[in-house]
């Protein structure tokens, strides 16, 4: 099967890293300066940027030498989860005879390889990643540095986790809203949009720098831009938003997906709210043409499954480098991340939020599938 096909002329590929390290140093720039009438948050934020220049350098020493180490690593730590929401990929994905999870040593051991190499910001992601919330507090005391987004469903946020949380200032909880109540409850269950307004509030009156991660569906666009929404959820103590483009892997959802007219909607009005609002506006995956094609693959963003399987993107499970018995070093040259990344120019933006698995046809060739 033939690569995919786009006719598009794209940015030099040694451009684009120059342009997404530039953009990440922005962003956090922007939070220090958010978090400014907090002294503790400040200095957090200062020392974690002067690391991401450190670690930046690094990835560009190690580029030299012929391996590519991406800025971001998203590690599912668990395919378990409290909730089954409609769409999740991780749950489509989940199978009975999947692998277990890997355990504190294993996580810890890929975060200690991660740091060395370059990477800066490790993203953790489930299931639900607060099942496991004594270990990522463990995991982030030990790389005071790196910065941890977690991505949660917000559910066992109570006093006691809002608590251990506020003395890690590296740690960003990203709480899952889907928009206002009817949007939110209607995916992940009755009330649930009340408790994760209470974990906000818990949250905000501990000075936690926290944000929301919204899926962003061609029936909830105008509702999860509208002004009315983020000033409610920065009311709530919100300061950072990601906007997560749907990703069809649920058959018979495609409705959902965001139209070509509808993602440049998208982009053009979070660059406006960057502008008009105190709060770090992020979309993911982003206008891609920007950085010559798909980040995936490492050449922005790598994930790891719960297993430790090494994959180009989270709503693309394909592998050939399992982590727990290959070092990271090893994996990030394996050959179907270096043949991803030799088509990136080809995987742009599509119709389903993902070109990878627009793609998955071909992906799929690449593993001789």
């Amino acid at each position: 099967m033939p690569a995919p096909e786009n006719s598009e002329s794209q940015k030099p590929d040694i451009q684009y890293r120059e342009v997404f390290n530039a953009s990440i140093s922005e962003t956090l720039h922007q939070a220090v300066k958010i978090v400014a009438v907090d002294p503790a948050l400040v200095i957090a934020g200062t020392r974690i940027i002067m690391y991401q220049k450190q670690a930046a350098d690094r990835r560009k020493s190690l580029e030299h030498q012929g391996l590519l180490v991406p800025p971001v690593m998203i590690v599912s730590i668990t395919s378990r989860c409290n909730l089954a929401c409609s769409g999740c990929y991780m749950q489509r994905q989940r199978t009975a005879a999947s692998l277990p999870d890997m355990n504190q040593e294993q996580i810890r051991s890929l975060a200690e390889q991660a740091e060395a190499l370059g990477v800066s910001i490790i993203v953790i992601a489930g299931g639900e990643p607060l099942l496991r919330k004594n270990e990522i507090i463990s995991l982030a005391r030990a790389f005071p540095h790196v910065l941890f987004p977690i991505f949660t469903n917000g559910l066992l946020i109570n006093e006691e986790v809002a608590a251990e949380i506020a003395g890690i200032r590296n740690i960003v909880p990203m709480i899952s809203f889907e928009g206002f109540r009817n949007d939110t409850d209607s995916r992940r269950g009755d009330g649930v949009y009340e408790r994760l307004l209470e974990a906000c509030t818990l949250l905000a009156k501990r000075h936690i720098f926290f944000g929301c991660s919204i899926t962003v569906t061609g029936q909830n666009l105008a509702q999860v831009t509208d002004e009315k929404f983020l000033r409610h959820m920065i009311g709530a103590g919100v300061r950072v938003f990601i906007f997560v483009e749907y990703v069809p892997i649920e058959p018979g959802t495609e409705a959902l997906v965001l139209t070509g007219d509808q993602q440049k909607i998208l982009h053009a009005r979070i660059s406006g709210f960057t502008e008009k609002f105190l709060a770090l506006f992020i979309g993911f995956p982003g206008d891609e043409t920007t950085f010559g094609g798909c980040l995936a693959a490492g050449r922005g963003f790598i994930h790891v499954s719960p297993s430790g399987n090494l994959e180009a993107c989270p709503a693309a499970p394909f592998s050939d480098a399992n982590l727990t018995t290959i070092p990271l070093r090893d994996a990030l040259q394996s050959r179907l991340l270096e043949q991803i990344r030799e088509h990136h120019n080809l995987l742009t933006e599509t119709h389903g939020g993902c070109a990878l698995w627009t793609n998955r046809a071909w992906v799929s060739t690449l593993l001789g599938k």
